[in-house]
């Protein structure tokens, strides 16, 4: 039993060196998603501006606001998500704004929201959710610049000199 549990682990353990570009493509998948969408809005402002008076009903905001603020959100943050640049806090973001524009958008769900959920309603969105949850419990991974900026901020750190704790005064 012992051989078959040490191979199980020598396997796993062999697979988690998949992780890190796991992480990034689920980065890269998610960011080209979203920063499409915004291209889409930027190029026809005329057409993003009927969609969020017709169409999306986006809780708490204007209209106009609502899609300028999507636009801005779909433009700027998949940058960073794709970069792995303060991952954890964008996914947190973009997962809340996917949540968002699921609810704004009920021609997502003809079969009722519950129902589309636990359905084939908005696959694309659950996949997308799932991968931004995932980078919000996970983080960037290793090919990101949240690790080089980690590294280097260690780096910094442990070339610093030790402070004695000790005061002097200036006269």
């Amino acid at each position: 039993m012992h051989t078959l549990i040490d191979r199980w682990s020598r396997l796993t353990a062999r697979l988690s060196v998949l992780t890190p570009l796991a992480l990034l493509l689920f980065r890269v998948f998610v960011a080209l998603a979203f920063w499409r969408a915004g291209v889409v809005k930027w190029s026809d402002p005329g057409g993003t501006a009927y969609l969020f008076e017709n169409e999306y009903h986006v809780p708490l905001l204007a209209p106009a606001v609502a899609a300028a603020l999507g636009m801005w959100t779909e433009l700027v943050l998949p940058w960073f998500l794709a970069l792995g640049l303060g991952t954890r806090v964008v996914a947190a973001v973009l997962f809340v704004y996917n949540i968002v524009a699921v609810i704004s958008y009920p021609a997502l769900w003809p079969n009722g929201l519950w129902n589309g959920l636990l359905g084939a309603d908005f696959n694309d969105h659950k996949a997308w959710g799932l991968m931004l949850l995932a980078l919000v419990g996970l983080g960037a991974g290793r090919i990101s610049l949240d690790a080089l900026v980690k590294r280097v901020s260690r780096r910094g750190s442990t070339a610093l000199p030790q402070q004695s704790g000790r005061v002097t005064t200036i006269r």
